[in-house]
C-alpha cells in the first residue's frame, strides 16, 4: 500500500515510538494561533521536504484536504514516481484538529487509527503557502496553492525554518509541473 507523507503534507508525518529523532532544545515547534480551516482546504503543492521512505522518488506530489460532515478532514496524497510521467499513486487518509485552543497542532492518519502530527508552523496570511512539520526535527515541507514559488517568498520561507532550527540544506526539492 502506497503512503506518502506531505505537505502535502496533510502529507503524512508518521512518528512511531522509537523512530522519531529527539526534539532539539533550541528547535522552535510552536504553531500558528489561529487557523481557518475552511481556507485551509483544497489543493497544495510540495514545493519542498525532508527525505523519508514515505515519499521517496516521488514527484509532482500534491495534498488535497477537504472537511467531512463529522468534523474531519479528508486527506489525498499524489504523487508520481521518479519523474513526471511516471507511475501515478495516491493515498487517502484523515486528519482531525484534536484541540481547537491550538488550531496549528493537527493529527493525520493514513492507516487504521495510528495518527501523527501534522504542525502547520507558518501559514501565510493569505493561505497561499505553509511551512509544515512535527514535534520532531525529522519533518519538514514547504507547501503552495501553485506548483512554484516566486523565489523572493520561498527566501522568506527558508529564513523562517533556519529561523526555527530547521537544517534547510537537507530539503529535497519536488519536481512540479509547470503552469
Amino acid at each position: 500500500m502506497f503512503k506518502i507523507a506531505v505537505a502535502s503534507v496533510f502529507f503524512t508525518i508518521i512518528s512511531v515510538a522509537g523512530c522519531q529523532s529527539k526534539t532539539p532544545e533550541d528547535m522552535d515547534f510552536s504553531t500558528v494561533q489561529e487557523l481557518d480551516l475552511k481556507r485551509y482546504m483544497g489543493k497544495w503543492y510540495e514545493i519542498a521536504r525532508f527525505d523519508h521512505r514515505f515519499e521517496r522518488n516521488l514527484v509532482g506530489v500534491t495534498a488535497t484536504y477537504s472537511l467531512r460532515d463529522d468534523g474531519k478532514i479528508t486527506v489525498i496524497n499524489a504523487g508520481y514516481k521518479n519523474t513526471l510521467d511516471g507511475k501515478f499513486r495516491k493515498t487517502k487518509g484523515k486528519a482531525k484538529q484534536p484541540n481547537p485552543e491550538e488550531p496549528g497542532k493537527l493529527k493525520v492518519a493514513f492507516f487504521l487509527f495510528f495518527y501523527a502530527d501534522y504542525y502547520i508552523l507558518e501559514l501565510d496570511e493569505e493561505y497561499q503557502w505553509a511551512l509544515i512539520g512535527s514535534s520532531s526535527d525529522k519533518y519538514l515541507w514547504i507547501l503552495s496553492r501553485t506548483p512554484q514559488l516566486e523565489q523572493e517568498t520561498l527566501d522568506d520561507i527558508l529564513a523562517k525554518a533556519t529561523a526555527r532550527g530547521f537544517d534547510t540544506s537537507r530539503l529535497i526539492w519536488v519536481p512540479q509541473p509547470e503552469e
